[in-house]
């Protein structure tokens, strides 16, 4: 298999002045996958009355968007292997432009289904961006101190969710929307006018979304990125596996990445429903809204601290930290009720600041020529943010959703094990 960009082992070390705005380059494309990926909490109640959709119905925007990590992060990776980690990113960056523009005509239509459409081609760009940049970074100086750079990195992601609802509730919430109720009341010329005019307030917050990334594709293209170098990682002169699936630390880092998006993505879609519960903390729906950019908040205060934590003390055991006290919430705010139930649970975000930067770190170690594959796989992991939130909805029909959330308790309880044992590299062999 070709070495993907792997020039001398010390490339990269002689470009060390060029560290700092490498990185502050590949930084504004981690808060731009954020701040869009979080944009679909606002999509979610905005697109539900005007095309008449149920619950399962408009969580098809979910799966349309976390779908593209399972179909395409693998070919992402060979992507990589063809043109280069900069230029993969170029080809990410221009691939979400187009997606975003397709809202235009999914407004002008409209068309859920356009809709769902432009969402697969916007998170088709992103799973590139992230295969490309997640790995970038961590070989983008001394593998020592990788993990403190992309939480660093993370950090800014974080950002973009916690922005991105302030936006979209200015820019694509700012009409009077009509209930669902009302909606069905309306005659058949004044429903589709209400749609046409409903779907509309999209058209400019993403025809600007689109100019911007295609803005910051050409900014990409132009800079000059330091090369990476897979060359210094053990096993690219000897002993290298062929497949990454002969890798144990890669494959159950898989399995972590899937269930700790999962259980990330499970606690943030269901919030708003546990905040409103009247054990809980009895708000309106409005008032619980707001208090979920605590969760997403904490996660980007967390990753800033994770950053400065992390060249300190090795990965494995900042993660098992991590994990033990996101379960320990979990659990107490399922044995709890009120303000206790409520803070806790909020609270799991800081502590899921720095589990994806971490557990990518220990998943591509040692892997050489192979990083930019295993990045493909514990990418296309990032499905389980798709699956396991429809799981624990399914558990909460049944239970009820205060137990419910022992689902995500039981991710935090793997990853607790893949950050203690599973993530330590076996002794590669000829294969």
């Amino acid at each position: 298999m070709a070495t993907v960009n792997a020039p001398s082992s010390n490339a990269i070390q002689t470009s060390s002045g060029k560290y700092g705005s490498a990185l502050a380059v590949v930084t504004t494309l981690f808060f731009m996958w954020g701040f869009l990926t979080c944009l679909n909490d606002i999509l979610v109640p905005h697109l539900k009355p005007i095309f008449d959709l149920n619950y399962a119905q408009v969580m098809l925007i979910q799966f349309a968007f976390f779908s593209a990590y399972f179909f395409f992060s693998i070919p992402a990776g060979k992507v990589i292997d063809w043109i280069g980690y900069k230029r993969t990113m170029v080809v990410g960056l221009v691939t979400m432009g187009v997606g975003a523009l397709l809202f235009i005509p999914a407004a002008s239509a409209p068309s859920f289904p356009l809709f769902l459409t432009a969402l697969m081609v916007l998170a088709t760009g992103i799973t590139g961006l992230q295969v490309a940049a997640n790995p970038y970074v961590v070989v983008l100086g001394s593998p020592r101190t990788a993990s403190s750079r992309l939480n660093l990195t993370q950090a800014f992601n974080s950002l973009g969710t916690t922005i991105a609802p302030y936006f979209g509730s200015l820019f694509i919430l700012s009409g009077a929307a009509l209930t669902l109720d009302e909606v069905r009341r309306l005659p058949p010329d004044a429903l589709q006018a209400y749609r046409m005019n409903e779907a509309a307030s999209v058209k400019m917050p993403y025809l600007g979304i689109g100019l911007a990334l295609f803005a910051l594709a050409t900014l990409i293209g132009s800079v000059k990125l330091p090369p990476m170098s897979t060359a210094e990682h053990h096993g690219a002169e000897t002993g290298v596996r062929t497949s990454i699936w002969k890798y144990r630390h890669l494959v159950l880092g898989a399995v972590a990445i899937f269930v700790y998006v999962g259980a990330e993505v499970s606690i943030g879609s269901f919030l708003v429903n546990y905040i409103t519960q009247p054990t809980i903390g009895g708000l309106t729906a409005k008032a619980a809204a707001q208090l979920v950019s605590f969760y997403w908040g904490g996660a980007m205060v967390g990753r800033f601290i994770g950053s400065a934590i992390l060249r300190k003390v090795r990965t494995g055991i900042v993660l098992g930290i991590a994990a033990i006290f996101a379960c320990a919430l979990v659990i107490t705010s399922m044995l709890t009720a009120g303000h206790v139930a409520m803070i806790t649970i909020l609270l799991v975000g800081f502590f899921n600041s720095v589990m994806f930067p971490s557990i990518f770190t220990l998943g591509i170690a040692e892997l050489g020529p192979l990083t930019g594959d295993a990045s493909g796989l514990l990418n296309t992991a990032i499905v389980g943010g798709a699956i396991i939130p429809v799981l624990e909805g399914a558990l909460a029909d049944r239970i009820g959703l205060h137990h419910a959330f022992i689902l995500p308790a039981l991710c935090y309880l793997y990853i607790l094990f893949y950050a203690l044992k599973g993530s330590k590299p076996d002794v590669p062999s000829n294969a």
